[in-house]
């Protein structure tokens, strides 16, 4: 997976029908939150073995299991094929933020640094951007 030069705005518009509604909802919403954060395409093969393209939202350097220095998003953005996917990879104290919003997302599923739903409909969205609007703090930390 690495960063392109790819126009997310490009990206965005492509999407089709409801899911990609929101998508470019949920991308307006997370650029209100985090005004002065890079926003980039991500592409390539995701954990897990899949094609993605996620859109990811400023840029944040961390060390991979494998001791590797790595240039990824603070929070990212997709379209998978039943699902919205938005990845929060900020850190309190040592464990991801995702974790204290449990049981207040709505209908999604949750993992340590993820959250899956349908639509923008199942989802709490003020909740959800109270938790990009921490992670956007986190860059600066």
């Amino acid at each position: 997976m690495r960063r392109t030069d790819a126009d997310v705005d490009t990206f965005l518009s492509g999407l089709q029908g409801e899911r990609g509604d929101d998508l470019r909802k949920l991308d307006a919403a997370i650029r209100q939150r985090m005004p002065n954060a890079e926003r980039h395409l991500y592409e390539g093969t995701f954990w897990g073995g899949s094609d993605q393209q996620i859109v990811g939202y400023g840029v944040m350097d961390y060390r991979n299991r494998s001791g590797d220095d790595v240039e990824w998003f603070m929070v990212g953005l997709a379209e998978q094929k039943n699902h919205i996917s938005m990845y929060v990879n900020a850190v309190e104290d040592g464990e991801y933020l995702l974790g204290q919003y449990e049981g207040k997302l709505g209908k999604a599923r949750l993992g340590s640094a993820s959250i899956a739903f349908s639509s923008l409909e199942d989802i709490e969205l003020d909740n959800l951007l109270e938790l990009v609007g921490r992670a956007a703090a986190r860059l600066s930390t």
